[in-house]
């Protein structure tokens, strides 16, 4: 008898649980399927450097076929859960829905932008989370520039040339460094623009920026970011938006077209749906081997998890603690279907580093803080060892070496991926 394994997300935590469970169940022991929207998997600390034109976009994803060789893929999403009959129901890409039984599910799904209830948010703000939104966001810097340096009237170049990032954690921070410091670059080729000027502001409720991380490092990289005549505005927060301005709480209304939203995460809507507990923040309470609780044949990782942090508290939505959940959640599941024994999940959390452009960072591993060039090294080693695949390792380390003589591509690919009729 071979045993179901349904598992939904193939993200960082879905992906490094079905290797794990390729590795430790025997072959005919059991039929893994995952379940996931795209075929790749998507290493999202690589996506402001995708942005930034650092690196190829096609170089901070991993398709899933070629590092699972025993999982059954399938595209579509998990949008019903039955826990008595111990069913899924997918819905495929195209609109199909099917049922899926199960002997063990593992919940894997992520999570999304979190979006306040801000007026004009959804329709003229611009998310950080997918690799679309980095590609976008390249080719609508590149835009600006180009109209920029066109029109006549300085009104319309402040708005073009003002860009606001909302949200000081990580993706706020690396994703307004790298595109700041690809702006720079690119302005070389744009001389009117360059006499007009550039301004962006990052914008943050708390009082300071990166929570996740020491604060002396973060006062670093405050500092380093102001010194590099970006605008940084704490204790202050987004209270409108239009499609040629930001208001702050300040009641300041900065001239805009470029608004990016970068201010949390929260899990997967999906999961109301699942018949699941859910805690107040909408994650599911896991025990500390990963179950569900309350379940014995369910387990939930990653973002859309409450999972309990061996420091206190519970894990934080970072793509460190999923990659290591993974492995410990597929040995779990494979002792519950009598092979091994179950371990309980105690990974601490020992480094944290965070880009700010090109031969720029901040980090700490232990005790030992880095900044500058050494941080920036440290960090491209560090996420050279974690990219799964060693066909995107080694075209990351060619688009990083290439790069170095060389200015940085400013083509605009915006028209990529949308066809032009017929006739």
């Amino acid at each position: 008898m071979a045993w179901n394994v349904v598992i939904a997300g193939g993200g960082f935590a879905g992906a490094a649980a079905a290797r794990e469970l390729e590795k430790t169940m025997p072959k005919q022991s059991a039929r893994m399927l995952l379940v996931n929207e795209t075929n790749f998997m998507l290493y999202t600390p690589f996506l402001p450097e995708a942005a930034a034109g650092t690196l190829e976009p096609r170089h901070v994803v991993t398709p899933l076929r070629d590092i699972l060789k025993r999982t059954y893929l399938r595209l579509g999403s998990i949008v019903a859960h039955d826990p008595a009959a111990k069913t899924v129901e997918l819905r495929a890409k195209y609109g199909e829905t099917e049922t899926l039984p199960y002997d063990q599910l593992l919940l894997a799904l992520g999570s999304v932008s979190r979006v306040l209830p801000i007026p004009g948010l959804a329709e003229h703000a611009v998310g950080f989370k997918s690799l679309a939104d980095a590609i976008y966001l390249r080719n609508h810097v590149v835009e600006t520039l180009e109209e920029a340096n066109a029109t006549e009237d300085p009104v319309r170049r402040d708005e073009l040339l003002t860009y606001v990032f909302v949200g000081g954690g990580y993706a706020g921070l690396e994703a307004l460094a790298e595109l700041q410091d690809f702006a720079a670059d690119a302005m070389e080729s744009y001389p009117r623009a360059r006499l007009h000027g550039m301004r962006w502001v990052l914008v943050e409720a708390m009082d300071r920026v990166l929570p996740e991380i020491d604060l002396q490092l973060a006062e670093y990289a405050l500092r380093e970011l102001r010194g590099r005549g970006i605008d940084i505005r704490l204790q202050t927060t987004l209270e409108e938006v239009g499609p040629e301005f930001a208001r702050l709480s300040s009641g300041e209304t900065l001239p805009s077209r470029t608004v990016v939203w970068t201010a949390g995460v929260v899990p997967q809507p999906i999961l109301k749906e699942l018949n699941l507990p859910l805690d107040e923040r909408g994650r599911v309470p896991v025990d500390e081997y990963l179950r569900v609780q309350g379940s014995d044949s369910v387990w939930a990782i990653g973002d859309c998890a409450a999972a309990p942090d061996p420091r206190g508290g519970v894990c934080p939505p970072t793509a460190q603690h999923a990659v290591r959940q993974g492995p410990v959640v597929a040995r779990n599941i494979a002792a519950e279907l009598g092979i091994g024994n179950p371990q309980a999940f105690e990974y601490r959390s020992e480094a944290s580093f965070v880009n700010l452009g090109r031969y720029k960072a901040v980090g700490r591993i232990g005790d030992m803080t880095f900044r500058g060039f050494p941080a920036w090294w440290l960090a491209r080693s560090y996420h050279m060892s974690q990219i799964p695949g060693a066909a995107r390792k080694v075209r990351a380390v060619l688009d990083w070496t290439a790069g170095l003589p060389f200015k940085r591509d400013i083509s605009e690919l915006g028209s990529i991926g949308h066809r032009k009729p017929l006739g």
